[in-house]
């Protein structure tokens, strides 16, 4: 499940039993592990990302925050690779988000996504990973479509 059906889920019970979502700021930072890049010129840009692990986690996500350092972002694990569909509901800051197959090949990046923005931004196909980085990353290091992710989930870390 991704986090825009897990929070019209979180929506639908909480107004089922009179609530209202009980999250009202940014979730403590998540653990991190490191993550690299390696861009279409052989280039390695690495990253310390939060992970977004458990379906609370992926549903609060980045929303709230103020700001997403250079070198910092999160990681959406989805377990095995699916449809991922992701909005920026609650976000304050805008993000760059890469979808990320199983094997660590970028398949989508979504660049300067729209703060507080409910429309969907899918990976346009099943990917294992959602990454958010800070809005620009993208562009700023030549990240492209195709491009490689090492990480433990994809069985790549070095």
């Amino acid at each position: 499940m991704n986090r825009r059906s897990l929070l019209g889920l979180a929506l639908a019970g909480a107004l089922a039993s009179g609530g209202a979502l009980a999250q009202e700021g940014p979730q403590p930072k998540l653990p991190t592990e490191p993550l690299v890049i390696v861009t279409h010129d052989g280039k390695r840009h690495e990253f310390q990302v939060e992970m977004a692990l458990a379906p609370d986690q992926q549903m609060v996500g980045l929303m709230f925050r103020p700001s997403v350092a250079p070198t910092e972002g999160m990681l959406f694990d989805w377990g095995q690779p699916r449809e991922s569909t992701m909005w920026m509901r609650n976000t304050i800051t805008s993000l760059d988000m890469l979808f990320i197959t199983a094997n660590g090949t970028v398949l989508r990046i979504a660049e300067r996504t729209v703060p507080r923005s409910l429309a969907t931004i899918s990976s346009n196909g099943p990917v294992r990973a959602t990454l958010e980085l800070a809005a620009g990353t993208a562009e700023r290091l030549g990240i492209r479509v195709g491009d490689k992710v090492e990480q433990r989930i994809f069985g790549t870390a070095r």
